[in-house]
């Protein structure tokens, strides 16, 4: 008799998919999205860019100097000591994130998937003002008490989203 994976678990083409993308960072020097499509191809797993880059922000996967170029790395291989804001800034990299405003509250919209993996990066991160967050599939609001801590928050979340893009592109990120 079959069983019901628990509330909450993830499919298991996912699962599989994910634990396959774990093996093959730690085992190769993959530098960039289209990489890791064609190994996971390799492998007989079909995948789109948009699939390995939400893998990418949900396993917190990060680029690492190794040899002669950027490289995925999983977080457990990252030197310690890097900012919380860290992981933010690597999710921003990857993931597209537009932001609103509704008086006391930021909207936050990215690529289907991925509000919760943002959400707790953003929980993780140095960004202190906001009251909570709160994350459906592909958006997520950001609650705050007053205008300037929401003013401050914004400043800090704009400059994180530039620093990625600055980033990802020196690093060749598709």
């Amino acid at each position: 008799m079959r069983t019901a994976p628990p509330p909450g678990a993830p499919p298991a083409a996912k699962r599989d998919r994910q634990r396959a993308i774990r093996e093959i960072v730690a085992r190769e020097s993959i530098a960039s999205q289209q990489e890791l499509a064609d190994r996971l191809a390799a492998r007989g797993i079909a995948v789109t860019q948009a699939t390995v880059s939400r893998d990418i922000a949900e396993l917190g996967l990060a680029k690492a100097w190794r040899g002669e170029r950027h490289v995925y790395v999983l977080e457990d291989d990252l030197p310690r000591g890097a900012g919380s804001d860290e992981r933010l800034r690597r999710i921003l990299a990857d993931i597209p994130v537009a932001v609103g405003r509704s008086g006391l509250i930021l909207v936050l919209t990215g690529t289907p998937g991925t509000a919760s993996v943002i959400a707790q990066a953003i929980d993780e991160s140095e960004l202190a003002d906001q009251v909570g967050t709160v994350a459906g599939d592909n958006t997520l609001i950001v609650l705050f008490a007053d205008e300037p801590a929401l003013e401050r928050w914004l400043v800090r979340f704009t400059e994180l989203q530039s620093l990625g893009a600055i980033r990802a592109g020196a690093e060749g990120t598709p």
